[in-house]
């Protein structure tokens, strides 16, 4: 709900609400628990996601295999089911003439536009966005439109020619045939292509005959032998429980405890001189004047009313994304004044500038973004703590159009909001996400009301030396705490468990709830 709130209203989401009647029914993005950190602490990738290919003939079961593996897991993080149906060519007049004539031969390697296929496949396997092109059954066309997909920790690909291509066989880590009857996958694709496509019962036989089974004989089957494990297209159980007994054991070996490390790195670190200048200059703190430490000491009072505390929050979120601002690029402009005379100022020289707030406590610097940037885009991401582990999990990802288009995202700058930086684990996972979208290191500006001296800032820093941290404040203190009777309980844990948190101190207490509730 956070995730909508701040996100649909902000950005241009025209072309997501125009796929959800085009989309294919087998391109599907299931997320669980959320995906784990994928980086080490130095900042960069240390896994690529898990790609497991799945080919058979049309209608041997690929995508309901797809579907029990997924199913069989249990709580796994983000999981892209990808068809191959994606990728059909663009079609020409004549060529989609033929299609409705049930005249031209989709079944063909030749239909499927395989560079395509495996450069979206490559992206998402290492950890970058990609954008699927959507395909539609009923006009039997490429549409304009396409599909973000971004953070799967597991992909399974499934085609009748997934494994035919080894620029695809490259890509993957578990390759899968399912092995089918004939008869069986005829009647179901009769069954399938009238309800799902529209099709008529003689067009169905008809294009099977002169395309479907020639193509399975010549081209799919001989797949097979690239398999490492082949799957009954029924009563496939005991195969389901192997396959997902390996993908379990590969995340597990991949798994991190990242939170832990952060802490622990910048135990002992300083991020200031004995006379409190930063060490870094990509660390900047707001001049200490009277009025804000003022607005401070309102802030820090847990006796403030919420109508001050909101006000002031306010008026700070302002001031620093004021001071954001200064590190902008800008270029020389002359206009003329309302005396007639020319006078020569600055004005902003970037292509795309937009905000992105880590839910929800990055929330209150967003009023201050737009008071200085009135039609500035603003996305979200929702980093929150794994209740077993501590560990952060990125469960939602809604960046605006500047940055989910890689092309675009190379020149666009980025305001990061979040409410403050103690051990710097969510924030290294949102910078690690705009970095993934193509995103210059430089070009991220993160805004933050207070960051932890002796926290994980010093960490985050060494990993991303290029980022700017624009903040109001440097508390002394990391404390380590358990959270007892946590209310979001996870999978193992009784009521009364709790978790391990760590607390900025003296800190502001929980900006978030303090601003929305």
């Amino acid at each position: 709900m956070l995730a909508e709130d701040y996100s649909h209203q902000f950005f241009d989401d025209e072309s997501q609400h125009s796929l959800e009647s085009h989309q294919s029914k087998k391109n599907i993005l299931l997320k669980s628990h959320g995906r784990p950190p994928w980086y080490g602490e130095n900042g960069l990738p240390i896994s690529d996601a898990f790609v497991i290919g799945i080919a058979g003939g049309s209608a041997s079961g690929k995508t309901h295999v797809a579907q029990q593996i997924v199913r069989s897991l249990g709580s796994v993080p983000t999981v892209v089911i990808l068809s191959q149906d994606s990728f059909y060519k663009r079609h020409t007049a004549e060529e989609v003439a033929l299609a409705h004539a049930n005249r031209f031969d989709f079944d063909h390697p030749d239909a499927i536009d395989m560079p395509m296929f495996a450069a979206c496949l490559a992206d998402l396997k290492a950890c970058r966005q990609t954008n699927i092109p959507v395909y539609s059954f009923a006009e039997h066309q490429r549409l304009g439109e396409a599909k973000y997909l971004y953070g799967a920790a597991i992909i399974i690909t499934e085609g009748i020619m997934a494994l035919h291509h080894p620029d695809l066989r490259s890509l993957y880590d578990l390759k899968v045939f399912v092995q089918c009857d004939s008869d069986l996958m005829l009647a179901r694709r009769i069954q399938r292509d009238v309800k799902e496509r529209g099709r008529s019962v003689d067009g169905v036989i008809e294009q099977y005959l002169r395309y479907v089974k020639p193509a399975f004989d010549n081209f799919v089957l001989p797949t097979a032998r690239h398999a490492d494990i082949v799957v009954p297209g029924s009563n496939n159980a005991v195969a389901i429980d192997l396959i997902t007994t390996h993908i379990r054991r590969q995340m597990t070996e991949r798994a991190r405890h990242f939170r832990k490390h952060m802490v622990s790195q910048s135990v002992g670190c300083c991020l200031s001189t004995s006379d409190g200048n930063p060490v870094s200059k990509n660390l900047i703190v707001l001049p200490q004047t009277p009025q804000l430490k003022g607005i401070y000491t309102i802030l820090r009072d847990e006796a403030s009313n919420r109508q001050d505390f909101i006000f002031f929050v306010d008026r700070l979120a302002t001031f620093l994304i004021e001071k954001a601002m200064e590190h902008l690029p800008h270029r020389p402009k002359t206009v003329t004044t309302p005396i007639g005379l020319d006078c020569t100022g600055k004005e902003l020289d970037v292509k795309n500038i937009c905000g992105v707030s880590i839910i929800r406590s990055g929330g209150p610097l967003t009023k201050g973004l737009q008071r200085v940037l009135s039609d500035v885009a603003i996305g979200s991401l929702l980093v929150q703590s794994d209740a077993n582990t501590g560990e952060p999990l990125l469960l939602h990802v809604m960046l605006p159009k500047c940055l989910r288009e890689r092309h675009l995202a190379v020149d666009a700058w980025v305001f990061l909001l979040d409410a403050q930086i103690g051990t710097a684990a969510s924030a290294f996972m949102a910078i690690r996400t705009l970095l993934d979208h193509g995103v210059q290191q430089d070009h991220i500006i993160f805004v933050t009301f207070l960051i932890a001296r002796t926290g994980g800032v010093t960490v985050l820093q060494r990993a991303f030396p290029e980022v700017k941290i624009v903040t109001g404040a440097v508390d002394e203190g990391l404390r380590e705490a358990w959270l007892e009777h946590y209310n979001e309980k996870g999978e193992g844990q009784s009521e009364g468990d709790g978790r391990r948190v760590w607390i900025v101190e003296p800190g502001m207490g929980q900006i978030g709830d303090r601003y929305y509730l």
